[in-house]
């Protein structure tokens, strides 16, 4: 727990506290926009491969 205010004080000082909530919402849609391409490649790699013989 101790760890988590730290880290909260480190960043309110860096960035101020208006740009937290910009820089946790682009962290946000970055995590969602990797979890969607690797759910898409591993869709893509359980598809039967039709070009080979």
């Amino acid at each position: 727990m101790g760890e988590a205010l730290l880290i909260i004080a480190v960043l309110l000082l860096f960035f101020g506290a208006s740009r937290i909530p910009v820089i946790s919402r682009n962290l946000g849609r970055g995590i969602r926009e990797f979890k969607d391409a690797t759910k898409e490649k591993k869709e893509d790699n359980n598809k039967p491969n039709t070009n080979s013989k």
